[in-house]
């Protein structure tokens, strides 16, 4: 579990096909705190550290988690968001991440507004219903406040101390970025389905 508050920027190191991916990671994270099998959130997809070293971590993703999130297009030196699990206790600045991925949206429109710059997405599929106005997303897995709603479109304001301290800084028109909606939407949509 996560709350989509992005504590570390990470860089993909290495790449290497396996029967799975491997991905080595490099981190400012204190390596000696992080356990072996413990989660950590890499642009907003929920892995499991392997491996480790001093400023590095590895983890092994399978084709399911390649073919559902933008993890595809890593290469090294790609720069990534990083997020350790929550422990009990840790403040919940967020919302709730689970880290399970459920598409990839693209940047569809980019301009600033004053010091901040606003980002129009469009959802992947149907997700766009999942999508409200002043509700919640994680993308790339940093938890964000949704202002409007257009159909499978949704536009999202990105302050400064974000683009610093986040890959949101880089981002461009075209790119595709990790989507998960929020975990209230999932479930209270479940539901109407269910009874209706």
């Amino acid at each position: 579990m996560f709350t989509g508050i992005i504590t570390d920027l990470g860089e993909v190191r290495a790449l290497e096909h396996r029967g799975d991916l491997r991905a080595r990671i490099g981190t400012g994270y204190d390596m000696g705190t992080v356990d072996l099998g413990a989660s950590i959130a890499c642009d907003g997809v929920c892995l499991t550290v392997v491996a480790m070293g001093d400023d590095w971590f590895d983890v092994d993703i399978s084709a399911e988690s390649v073919s559902k999130t933008n993890i595809g297009t890593w290469e090294v030196g790609s720069r990534l968001n990083l997020e350790r699990a929550l422990k009990v206790g840790d403040e919940l600045g967020g919302h709730i991440v689970s880290g399970h991925v459920d598409g990839v949206a693209e940047i569809v429109e980019m301009h600033d507004e004053g010091d901040s710059t606003r980002f129009t997405f469009h959802a992947p599929g149907d997700l766009g219903r999942f999508v409200a106005p002043k509700g919640s997303v994680a993308l790339n897995g940093t938890s964000l406040t949704v202002n409007e709603v257009d159909g499978a479109r949704f536009g999202v304001n990105i302050i400064p101390h974000t683009k610093e301290v986040t890959t949101w800084g880089a981002a461009k028109v075209g790119d595709r970025v990790n989507f998960e909606i929020d975990t209230l939407a999932r479930y209270v949509a479940r539901l109407a389905d269910w009874q209706g």
